[in-house]
């Protein structure tokens, strides 16, 4: 930035912003209580589910969810189970398709996730058990798996298609 006021005013017009943040479904489970309690020393196997679904709205605005299910449990025994969509719609301004994926996909997840891991959090501790803080994602690693995915998906259906092809040509 050369401190000339143009430049600010381009990057104030290029700046994500979140309207409204929410949280869509929340469910929290102990179906093992109280007896879930009797070992709260023994450290239990914990599990985490993330994903991000993401789908426009309208005039630049995208509804971004982070769908999050964290489980603890002490062999077959279920401590709890948390589940959580929390979503938010974003304002993106105009930029190129691949980059407009990527801010959607994982720099607004990035905003979006301290808010999430703090429900969680209180969920869990409001059910009666110690703090469980979930550890921080790396989103852009996970935006990367899933783009990975989503085009060997597209390569295998392309595949498919040209060996359905050639077979009708018979």
């Amino acid at each position: 930035m050369n401190g000339n006021g143009a430049d600010g005013a381009a990057e104030s017009q290029q700046r994500v912003t979140i309207g409204v943040q929410y949280v869509k479904d929340l469910s929290f489970e102990s179906p093992n209580a109280p007896m879930s309690f009797n070992e709260l020393d023994t450290r239990p196997e914990i599990g985490i589910d993330l994903n991000v679904e993401a789908r426009p709205l309208q005039d630049n605005h995208f509804e971004v969810v982070l769908h999050m299910t964290a489980r603890a449990r002490r062999g077959e025994n279920v401590l709890f189970l948390v589940e959580l969509s929390y979503g938010a719609v974003a304002s993106v301004p105009p930029m190129p398709d691949e980059v407009r994926t990527r801010v959607v996909g994982a720099e607004v997840p990035k905003l979006l996730f301290p808010f999430a891991r703090g429900i969680v959090a209180n969920a869990v501790r409001d059910g009666g058990f110690p703090p469980f803080l979930i550890d921080p994602i790396d989103f852009d690693a996970l935006f990367e798996r899933a783009a990975a995915a989503q085009g060997t998906e597209r390569q295998r259906e392309a595949g498919e298609q040209s060996a359905h092809g050639e077979e009708s040509g018979n």
